[in-house]
């Protein structure tokens, strides 16, 4: 008899153990191993990592009924897409009050992914993430493997994906319409499944900018507001970089009243050789960074490619004066609409640029 009662006591005991862990809770913290960041991500912090840069992204593999993700935002007014299990796209917007986001729940059993992606540039502020919250069969399962390839982008608000899903055609300079998901440059990167990370700005130029900071002072920081913060190159090293830069300065060079012009450029336009040697040296110094991978010099799909521009001319001039047989350009035709690129524009910048590399670079 006693035997007996040992053994429903320890059947009993055993039941009671699953059932508690099935349903405990778990919370997988910032630093986790298992938790896969893409892009510029600051780490400095002692509690939480910080985003700023279009397209950075946070991803897990986990099991469990339900997700949220703890978050804080500076302005409250970033947005994110969130993917579970690399399908269902919900928007997300996290406030400037430090609380739990959930994603999904009811979720059935077995493996499943979240992806958190930044859709929204850096002057809308710094968002925090501190964790995962996971609940109901919880646990944190290995990464992905690696992503073979890795590319990397410097633009401008066409990188950036700015206004693409304003479909009134005015360029509403509202965040809810920029989505950097929807550019050309992420379109590019998850058609060959690459790891993936953008630098960039709407306004932005290479000489000249709708605002105070210029291309070459902003594309080695990690906190892109702080010229003391330098990103560490060695982290990343990309197969191919894409530079799309010239648009805006094509624009500010007309405009010698602005009081970026008079900063920049003094009383009257530089010269050609100007315009090219700058171009070339920010080249140079991306090559520096990173002596093994290809890179593309592209234009477009906005006027500054209209036909017989000299935007064109400069940049296959300057490519041309560095000599490097691993150095590309590329021009995107001039999509004849006003405004930013569209989603079909974005995908058409996205479809021109696959072709090239497909039949100029073995990657």
């Amino acid at each position: 008899m006693k035997i007996l009662y040992n053994n429903f006591f320890l059947i009993v005991t055993l039941i009671l153990l699953c059932a508690c862990s099935t349903q405990r809770d778990l919370f997988v913290g910032y630093t986790n191993s298992q938790i896969d960041y893409s892009g510029r991500i600051d780490s400095s912090k002692i509690k939480g990592v910080d985003l700023y840069w279009s397209g950075t992204s946070i991803k897990l593999n986990f099991e469990g009924k339900s997700i949220s993700a703890l978050f804080k935002d500076e302005t409250g007014d970033n947005y994110y897409n969130v993917m579970i299990d690399n399908d269902s796209l919900s928007i997300f917007r996290p406030d400037t009050t430090k609380q739990y986001y959930q994603f999904a729940s009811k979720l059935p059993e077995g493996k499943h992914t979240v992806e958190i992606f930044k859709r929204t540039e850096w002057n809308r502020g710094k968002s925090s993430f501190y964790g995962f919250h996971i609940q109901g069969h919880s646990k944190v399962l290995p990464k992905s493997l690696p992503q073979k390839k890795k590319i990397e982008f410097y633009g401008n608000s066409i990188t950036a994906g700015y206004a693409v899903e304003d479909t009134s055609g005015r360029d509403i300079p509202d965040s809810t319409y920029t989505n950097n998901y929807l550019s050309y440059a992420a379109i590019t990167a998850r058609h060959y499944n690459a790891k993936y990370q953008c630098i960039c700005k709407s306004g932005i130029g290479m000489t000249i900018s709708w605002f105070p900071l210029i291309m070459p002072e902003m594309y080695d920081r990690l906190i892109p507001t702080d010229e003391n913060s330098k990103w560490d190159f060695s982290l990343y090293n990309p197969d191919i970089v894409v530079i799309n830069i010239f648009q805006n300065d094509s624009w500010l060079v007309n405009m010698p009243g602005s009081n970026e012009f008079k900063k920049r450029l003094g009383s009257t336009v530089p010269n050609d050789d100007y315009f090219i040697k700058s171009y070339q040296q920010f080249v140079e110094n991306i090559r520096k960074h990173y002596p093994k991978s290809k890179i593309i010099c592209i234009l477009g799909s906005m006027d500054a490619t209209k036909e017989g521009s000299k935007w064109v001319s400069y940049i296959k001039e300057a490519v041309a004066n560095l000599n490097d047989n691993r150095i590309y350009t590329h021009f995107i035709p001039y999509k004849e609409t006003s405004g930013h690129p569209s989603v079909k524009e974005q995908e058409e910048i996205a479809e021109s640029l696959i072709q090239f590399i497909d039949k100029n670079i073995d990657w």
